[in-house]
């Protein structure tokens, strides 16, 4: 029996490397019987037919796991968002942290085209990124040659497993193409009528850069929080999550409730506007959600 990690999930198979060795696996039978999909990202107990075919035998617990993209053990993901074309969407980065934090998963977010906007735009831009920065998330520029700053995020990739995500068309696939010069993904133009790109990414799959592990993951541009309960919504929210100590009642909602510290903290600006008007967004979206069984 030997040990690895799957790094390619695709059509049943699953490319497990170990060592120097990537070896194709199919999972037991049992996997399927008692509902268990093993996922890019598993740590893996693996028999070998031989020194290119095997079976997995054994999935070790996951630290963590997302949904969309099907992948697990993640150290941090990468948020990419572009400054044009399509247009920042702070309500979208919100919608993606939010998933994020709930996961426990550490957030980078990674701002791509910043030099096509004008210079009212960029401040504009970074006014709202700024909010970001302040709650502690770290942020990063990129022009749209990606080359150009892409050295501002090799180092954390280093000896860290990333996920790449974000909506269509921000240049995910253009980014890892920059850090990886010979990797050549396909990569598509924007779709003017629809304002955001095809999806180019058809399959979870690892690749090795600084030392670390980068899956690039199909573009979307929707999520929703169909496992996130109200009263967890605001521990994604860093900055509500910290005010909402200083609360007079335990289960505040921050919303209508007398002596609220997130509310005052809204009202006097040390708590943005936007995020919070976003959380509330988000609290009425979970609120009318049917009820899981």
């Amino acid at each position: 029996m030997s040990e690895g990690i799957i790094i390619k999930a695709l059509s049943g198979f699953y490319y497990v490397s170990s060592g120097d060795e990537v070896i194709q696996c199919r999972g037991r039978g049992i996997f399927r019987k008692n509902n268990i999909t093993p996922l890019v990202g598993d740590h893996v107990l693996f028999q070998a037919d031989n020194d290119k075919e095997g079976y997995i035998m054994d999935i070790k617990e996951r630290r963590n796991e997302l949904n969309r993209p099907p992948i697990a053990n993640i150290d941090q993901t990468i948020l990419i968002f572009s400054a044009k074309e399509p247009e920042f969407n702070s309500a979208l980065l919100d919608r993606f942290l939010v998933v994020i934090e709930f996961k426990q998963i550490q957030p980078v977010i990674c701002i791509t085209k910043s030099d096509l906007l004008t210079s009212e735009q960029q401040i504009d831009l970074q006014r709202e990124l700024q909010v970001y920065r302040s709650i502690g998330y770290e942020v990063i520029l990129l022009s749209a040659h990606t080359e150009e700053g892409i050295e501002q995020l090799r180092p954390l990739l280093a000896g860290k497993t990333s996920v790449f995500a974000g909506q269509s068309g921000v240049g995910k696939s253009s980014l890892l193409n920059a850090l990886l010069p010979n990797l050549q993904l396909k990569t598509n133009e924007i779709s003017t009528h629809l304002g955001r790109g095809k999806h180019t990414t058809r399959h979870v799959e690892f690749l090795e850069i600084e030392q670390g592990l980068v899956a690039d993951t199909p573009g979307f541009s929707s999520l929703d929080f169909t496992n996130i309960d109200m009263e967890d919504l605001a521990d994604t929210f860093l900055e509500i999550r910290d005010t909402s100590e200083n609360c007079k009642f335990r289960g505040c909602l921050h919303v209508n409730e007398p002596k609220c510290a997130v509310k005052g903290a809204v009202a006097s600006g040390n708590i943005a506007q936007d995020r919070y008007e976003h959380y509330l967004q988000f609290l009425g979206e979970i609120k009318e959600r049917k009820p899981r069984y």
